[in-house]
């Protein structure tokens, strides 16, 4: 089985990733921002799981799109894999990536940060908006950051 891995990802894999992310942003629930963000996570195994915003009456319980993935990754049987690469994108409804660059919040990164660290990963992050797609390894967007190994 070959494993995919950030420095094998080739431009049209990004660009299906974050087609993926767009897609999953229609699927936002955000009646009251009206901002619906979308996340595709590719895995090791080239499988990708998706996620959308999904907000509350109560904003604090409100969800972003890139914890909705995570938790749909770590509530799966087996294991969660490894975290190759992050696609990211945002918006008005129906116009994902066509405003400002999204890229993951704090909450966001440190929840993927978690993932990456199950796998041993240094997964590279895609956040699309008008102007291009920005490209970084989350390591970057979150340097020294605490996880599952700290608590050993």
């Amino acid at each position: 089985m070959t494993t995919t891995t950030p420095d094998s990802l080739s431009e049209a894999q990004r660009d299906a990733l974050l087609a993926q992310a767009r897609e999953a942003a229609h699927s936002a629930y955000a009646p009251y921002s009206k901002f619906h963000v979308g996340a595709a996570l590719l895995m090791g195994d080239g499988s990708v799981v998706t996620g959308a915003n999904v907000e509350n009456a109560s904003y604090g319980l409100s969800l972003c799109a890139e914890t909705v993935a995570v938790a749909k990754i770590l509530s799966q049987p087996g294991e969660a894999g490894r975290l190759v690469a992050v696609a990211v994108t945002g918006g008005a409804p129906g116009h994902p990536g066509e405003g400002m660059v999204v890229t993951p919040c704090g909450r966001c990164r440190q929840m993927l940060n978690e993932v990456a660290q199950l796998g041993g990963t240094d997964p590279v992050v895609w956040s699309d908006g008008a102007d291009g797609v920005l490209e970084e390894p989350l390591s970057v967007l979150i340097p020294h950051a605490f996880g599952p190994a700290n608590l050993a």
